[in-house]
């Protein structure tokens, strides 16, 4: 799921050297972290949040393969650092 989640947010941002997604699993359910820069927060989550939903949803749906249920957090490098 992680390479998938990589591969998309890449094709959306300018800054891919910045990119980094983390995938942190639990019993049922895994988090992914998706770290894009300042700049490129925006593209990630899109016009009303429309591009997250649609990572969201993409992931839900190759989902239904392993069984588990992914929450996925995006945030920007800066508020990594503090």
């Amino acid at each position: 799921m992680k390479e998938l989640v990589t591969t998309i947010v890449k094709a959306l941002v300018d800054d891919v050297d910045n990119v980094q997604v983390n995938e942190i699993e639990g019993n049922t359910s895994n988090i992914i972290e998706i770290v894009v820069s300042k700049n490129d927060l925006g593209k990630v989550i899109g016009k009303k949040g429309n591009t997250a939903y649609c990572i969201r949803n993409l992931v839900f749906a190759a989902s239904f393969r392993t069984k588990k249920h992914y929450s996925i957090n995006i945030m920007s490098l800066e508020d990594t650092k503090k």
